[in-house]
């Protein structure tokens, strides 16, 4: 038989961070000894208090279908949150509860978009925000950044880059893959430039919110009145709490985009997990200063991985402020032969660094840019140790 498959799902990238990891566990069970530094997950457990919570939930009986946007519980937490950490005034109407942040940032763009709407994508940017858009029918328009700026858009280029078919905006701060965050004045920059085309909508990506290391404080635009009609928050407890596989992310917007992708997720997934709703109550009432700990961790291993990349010569670094990805500019690699490979961009260059030096990283061109690879430091002080040791051998 010949291929049924649609012509959208053959046009589909596979997540190349899911693709790196994949290869990694094919090479580990062929017995080699693979450093994983591609996937964006704590090396942390869940807090107790968050397991207990889920714990609590089953022995109450809590095993039926949920609501479709999130038990009001749960909202309730999520409101809570968002005015304690954030200064922005939510009500339940304006909350959706998904199965992760993923599915949020989906059902926005099958919610928004129509075919040949633009969206404005500052690089880098996530892995899966390009075809996310696409399945939406949209076009993403890439915005170029760089290493010197700190991976951050400028108010010119954003002006620069809107056309009549411009219809939202997508960034994340703290930002996966570069781990830079775009303080209040620029994010207020970037909002004015907005005034002048009050058809975009802004989707802003604050999954790593709580991951900063205290340099620029965490802003969110939709905490700027002129802003908050127009814009929508993503967040989730993946990150921060490091429960990557409860799956709850949420959404903070206007009534008509929470409603609209409300009645998408009722007939795709329905409620998300009952017990993991109901751990994240507790998660999100609790202080973020439990989960301090983990942050504090990542900082120190910051300045390890940063200390020991600046020795190896082809590596640019910048600082990130936040996440736990560096996002090194390996360029001065490219033209040239290693071992006998030739390199000619970013994924050559990852790709040989996990066949020569058994090391995972990803390639930055899944990212938008093509000059950098993303290495996570979500992994232990003497993971990280060796797997650079062994990159700086064969570069």
């Amino acid at each position: 038989m010949s291929n049924q498959l649609s012509e959208r799902i053959n046009s589909l990238v596979p997540s190349a961070t899911l693709e790196m990891a994949a290869k990694a566990r094919e090479l580990r069970a062929s017995g080699k000894d693979i450093i994983g530094l591609s996937l964006g997950e704590p090396d942390f457990n869940t807090p107790d208090y968050i397991k207990e919570a889920a714990i609590q939930a089953i022995n109450d009986g809590y095993n039926s279908y949920t609501p479709v946007d999130g038990y009001v519980e749960l909202k309730d937490a999520i409101i809570t949150k968002f005015q304690r950490d954030n200064g922005i005034s939510y009500d339940r109407s304006q909350i959706v509860v998904s199965t992760g942040a993923k599915q949020a940032l989906y059902n926005v763009a099958q919610a928004c978009l129509d075919k040949g709407d633009e969206v404005i994508l500052p690089c880098p940017y996530w892995v899966s925000y390009s075809d996310i858009v696409k399945l939406a029918d949209g076009v993403p328009v890439e915005v170029a950044t760089s290493i010197e700026n700190d991976f951050k858009m400028t108010p010119e280029q954003l002006e620069a880059a809107i056309t009549p078919k411009t219809k939202m905006l997508w960034y994340s701060s703290p930002c996966n893959p570069s781990g830079s965050i775009y303080s209040k004045e620029e994010l207020r920059a970037l909002a004015d430039v907005l005034q002048k085309h009050p058809q975009i909508v802004v989707v802003s990506d604050e999954i790593y919110e709580h991951i900063n290391y205290g340099v620029t404080e965490h802003a969110s635009m939709a905490s700027f009145e002129d802003m908050y009609d127009r814009t929508v928050t993503v967040n989730g407890v993946a990150k921060a709490f490091a429960m990557t596989g409860w799956r709850i992310g949420y959404i903070g917007a206007p009534t008509y985009i929470a409603r609209a992708c409300n009645k998408l997720q009722g007939q795709v997934t329905s409620g998300a997990n009952c017990i993991a709703q109901r751990a994240v109550i507790t998660a999100l009432l609790e202080p973020p200063s439990r989960v301090q700990y983990m942050v504090d961790e990542f900082e120190n291993r910051r300045k390890l991985i940063l200390e020991l990349l600046n020795n190896i010569p082809g590596f640019k670094c910048n600082e990130p402020q936040g996440a736990f990805y560096v996002y090194p500019d390996v360029s001065a690699y490219f033209g040239k032969s290693l071992n006998g490979k030739k390199i000619d961009n970013a994924s050559d260059f990852a790709m040989y660094l996990l066949e020569e030096a058994n090391v995972a990283t990803v390639t930055g061109d899944a990212f938008g840019n093509g000059n950098s690879i993303r290495i996570s430091y979500a992994a232990s002080v003497d993971e990280i140790k060796e797997a650079i040791a062994r990159i700086k051998a064969v570069v």
